[in-house]
């Protein structure tokens, strides 16, 4: 009881001082929008997948979310406070399979982020409930010159599927909701040079394991952005978790598509590179009269692995990129196609495949989205893994079974509907 009365504390704390910055006399200059959101699920387990022993199948989910965004111009700075409140509910609840498993990736927890913002309200065997604020930043704008402290999201690189070059809370590749990235706790500070081309630095705190600040979790990076003649260049050096990294991305127009490609450049334990990149390109035209996109995406992992086998042991290095949420693929080489069709100007459809290129696994997403106006939006949507037990999309192989089959997980097909409300 002592230690909630605590976090009560500081969430009184916190609610004052933001409320202080904002209801300055420039009342006018103050901007507020909610955002509403359901989200549910529906999965589908094969009769070899872990969780369909411990349960049963389907699998329902569901979760709310009420997403409150302040924002507040007072003079050369600007104050962002965004504050969720999200209620979890169903069988993943019930398996404790962890929520970072849901399709809409939903933050629920801030123990390795440097200032703990997240407050549970209650939790039982379906069910979990808490609010938390994932924006909480001042940004002051001097001139050509830009300081933001606090956390604000953050993303790098030119991957449209896989993003090998965001190392701060990527988006995972199925993920359906893409408004709002989780924000780190940071300090950025960007400097738009004479020429057109700008400069950022950038340092993120984290906390280990043991809740201690230190640079060994951390990430300091410096960024150029510019262009050479119709190109589009990015140029980054880091120190990444105490490593060293390179990266760079470049985009450039090839006739009316437009060409990317981001490489990236880490070093391992041993002492070793390894490689990361990817190389894309999408096109937008009319079939039919309809508006159509398409797009073409390679990705090479250099921290996966070329088999997978049971028992599963993976690599130390990508387990921990698995666990940081900077990588979501075991393996190495991968395609996505992708496709959109403006059915009626309300009513779009999505289609996109992710192939395994080592074991000929896929993924297939089709999504239906209609927009009866510019403050709401409806997602419904199927994703289907096209494998066999033991591929990374057909069912990750743990175990052999005792009948001489494979336990597995991730091989589920899961349907999912999404509905978001702008007040």
């Amino acid at each position: 009881m002592k230690r909630l009365c605590l976090r009560n504390r500081r969430v009184l704390r916190v609610a004052v001082i933001v409320a202080a910055a904002l209801l300055t006399p420039a009342v006018q200059a103050l901007e507020a929008d909610v955002r509403l959101k359901w989200f549910s699920t529906s999965s589908v387990l094969p009769d070899h997948d872990i969780q369909r022993v411990q349960s049963h199948t389907p699998l329902q989910d569901h979760s709310a979310d009420m997403r409150i965004m302040f924002k507040h111009q007072w003079g050369r700075v600007q104050l962002l406070m965004d504050h969720s409140t999200v209620l979890f509910s169903g069988d993943t609840a019930a398996l404790d399979a962890g929520r970072d498993v849901s399709l809409d990736q939903t933050v629920s927890e801030d123990s390795r982020r440097w200032v703990d913002l997240t407050w549970h309200i209650a939790e039982g065997n379906r069910h979990s409930s808490f609010h938390r604020l994932d924006r909480l930043a001042a940004q002051w704008q001097p001139g050509d010159w830009s300081i933001t402290l606090g956390r604000q999201a953050l993303s790098w690189g030119s991957g449209i599927v896989f993003q090998p070059m965001d190392l701060f809370s990527p988006f995972s590749p199925t993920v359906v909701d893409r408004d709002y990235k989780a924000g780190d706790d940071l300090l950025l500070i960007d400097r738009l040079l004479a020429n057109g081309q700008d400069l950022q630095l950038l340092h993120v705190v984290r906390r280990d394991e043991d809740r201690d600040v230190t640079s060994r979790v951390s990430s300091t990076a410096l960024k150029w952005h510019g262009y050479l003649g119709a190109v589009e260049f990015e140029a980054v050096a880091a120190r990444h978790y105490d490593e060293p990294v390179a990266a760079l991305s470049m985009r450039m127009p090839v006739g009316t598509a437009l060409l990317r490609s981001d490489v990236v450049a880490s070093r391992d334990l041993q002492g070793d590179w390894r490689v990361s990149g990817l190389l894309n390109a999408d096109y937008s035209f009319t079939l039919g009269q309809r508006n159509t996109y398409v797009f073409a995406e390679y990705f090479h992992n250099g921290w996966g692995i070329s088999e997978l086998a049971a028992p599963l042991q993976l690599p130390e290095e990508l387990q921990m990129r698995l666990e940081r949420g900077e990588l979501f693929n075991l393996m190495r080489n991968y395609l996505a196609l992708g496709a959109t069709f403006e059915w009626h100007p309300l009513v779009n459809q999505n289609l996109t495949v992710i192939s395994n290129l080592h074991d000929s696994s896929s993924l297939l997403q089709v999504q239906f989205s209609y927009s009866p106006g510019d403050n709401q939006s409806l997602q419904a949507g199927w994703i289907e893994p096209l494998g066999r037990a033991g591929d990374e999309f057909g069912g990750v192989p743990l175990l052999p079974a005792a009948d001489g089959g494979l336990v597995t997980t991730g091989g589920a097909g899961r349907a999912y509907l999404r509905w978001v409300y702008y007040l």
